[in-house]
């Protein structure tokens, strides 16, 4: 645009005022960076590898367990392939500080599971071995555990022999894939049957199934058969994708689109005001200077236009500026999460809505100090009218 050297100094005119509501900006889109990386991951729906499983698990929680003896009429519907089963144990290492998610698993866990690399001796080791375990490469690396380490998990839950002592031989180690997914190895599997016998309290019970579709497109004709297997049995079920299963789980805890939403609306809207006053103050300021302009040649039009660009232009500079800070801040923050926020680095999808904001809010901000130098007078504006 041949008047951007114009705009700019228009800009910066007062510099003070610019760079601290440019600091708004920059620290509003910062923080938009951050919270919307972790909604859109949150919301992803997982790997690619994950797209053609089912979760069954209790309608009513998944705290609530299903009979172990529900896996072979599972099997038995058409467009099953593979099953394989889970039980939360819940056990802590060492005190609650250490805590991170521990299941009992069925032995053939990681052929189901093929987006988790263990080596094929590994597998077996954790098959023939009654109190086998396997742990996820980051949290390996986290407590220092190598191949024949004895891990002395405390149960919170489930009593062994009247004690809380649950010591697994760890036999492998499990790498996932997908290192946008490196979140999934904090966490340890032992041996359902080897739970399964050896706890005082429960027998016969898993806290869901793993389905594996021979066709991905069939789902939802699968989850509902596999529903009306145990429909108005004291185990009622809820099958669904793998993706959905994730995104309900993490719901029980917190709504982080809700959240996200909350927090930032309520930042964009003093957003707005600040910016909107700091814009119709800069156009009460100039006024004889746009009258001059006008006086000059310039049209309404050109003059509200010229208004609106640098209400846009502030806007876009600090949201760039905020965004580019929070694509720095988002890989160092997943770091040193150890894998447990389930990002690398801004999605397309935030950089997308921001830019949408910038715009949006530009525009709004603008709209009525270009409106006022728009129908500015110019003998009121040069007589101080």
């Amino acid at each position: 645009m041949k008047y951007f050297s114009l705009i700019w100094a228009q800009l910066f005119r007062s510099r003070t005022r610019t760079s601290l509501t440019l600091l708004s900006v920059v620290a509003a889109f910062l923080l938009f960076g951050l919270l919307d990386s972790v909604r859109v991951a949150f919301n992803s729906g997982g790997s690619v590898d994950g797209a053609n499983r089912l979760i069954v698990a209790s309608r009513l929680s998944i705290t609530q367990t299903l009979p172990i003896s529900l896996q072979r009429q599972i099997e038995s519907v058409p467009g099953v392939g593979q099953t394989t089963y889970a039980m939360w144990f819940g056990g802590v290492y060492r005190d609650m500080k250490n805590f991170f998610p521990n299941f009992s698993v069925a032995p053939n866990f990681f052929d189901v599971y093929r987006n988790y690399e263990l080596p094929p001796e590994q597998n077996k080791a954790f098959q023939d071995t009654r109190t086998g375990a396997v742990v996820g490469e980051s949290l390996a690396n986290k407590h220092g555990w190598k191949i024949g380490d004895t891990i002395p998990l405390q149960a919170t839950i489930f009593p062994r022999s009247g004690s809380n002592d649950w010591p697994l031989q760890l036999v492998g180690i499990f790498r996932v894939k997908d290192r946008n997914a490196v979140g999934e190895e904090n966490q340890l599997v032992m041996n359902w049957k080897y739970f399964d016998e050896a706890n005082d309290y429960i027998k016969g019970k898993v806290s869901y199934y793993t389905v594996v579709l021979d066709n991905p497109d069939h789902a939802s004709r699968v989850a509902q058969a596999i529903d009306a297997l145990s429909a108005n049995s004291d185990h009622e079920t809820k099958s669904q994708t793998e993706s959905a299963f994730q995104q309900a789980f993490a719901k029980q805890f917190a709504d982080i689109g809700l959240i996200v939403t909350a927090i930032m609306g309520a930042v964009f809207f003093t957003l707005v005001l600040l910016t909107g006053n700091t814009m119709a103050q800069a156009v009460r300021e100039r006024i004889p200077e746009l009258a001059t302009l006008k006086t000059l040649g310039f049209t309404d039009a050109t003059v509200l236009t010229l208004v609106m660009v640098e209400s846009v232009l502030l806007i876009v500079l600090g949201g760039l500026l905020g965004m580019g800070l929070a694509a720095l801040i988002v890989p160092a923050l997943a770091s040193a999460s150890q894998g447990m926020l389930p990002i690398r680095s801004i999605p397309w999808q935030s950089w997308a809505v921001a830019l949408a904001l910038m715009l949006c809010i530009g525009a709004v901000v603008g709209l009525l100090p270009a409106l006022r130098a728009r129908r500015l007078k110019i003998v009121d504006a040069l007589a101080g009218r």
